[in-house]
């Protein structure tokens, strides 16, 4: 018998993975969202840092991962270079300890001082 009447052509098998029911109104009771490109902590891999805007001058948020309790994956954000950057949306206990940093322009300050 030829090889070629053995062969059958395979079925697609559909796979969903498991996904645990969320409910965004339920979870604002006990956490918080944050929205950003995640990126890894420089010298400590118990953190993470969230950009908000990554092809700006944006701010940034860093959170220990364990204050994390749920992740969704948002759209992907491209710029003019065609580069990819995947954005999340990640959900944090209240009260958990974060780090805003936010860029902003030095400029003179004018002081009064008394003559």
């Amino acid at each position: 018998m030829p090889l070629t009447n053995l062969l059958q052509k395979s079925k697609k098998f559909e796979i969903q993975s498991y996904k645990k029911h969320f409910d965004p109104k339920e979870f604002s009771k006990t956490h918080v969202p944050f929205t950003g490109s995640p990126k890894k902590h420089p010298y400590n891999r118990n953190k993470i840092i969230l950009l908000t805007e990554p092809y700006g001058r944006s701010s940034y948020y860093e959170f220990e991962t364990k204050d994390i309790v749920h992740v969704e994956e948002l759209p992907n954000v491209t710029n003019p270079d065609q580069e990819t950057v995947t954005m999340l949306r990640i959900w944090v206990k209240k009260q958990s300890i974060g780090l805003h940093c936010s860029p902003f322009i030095v400029e003179e300050l004018k002081l009064d001082f008394p003559e």
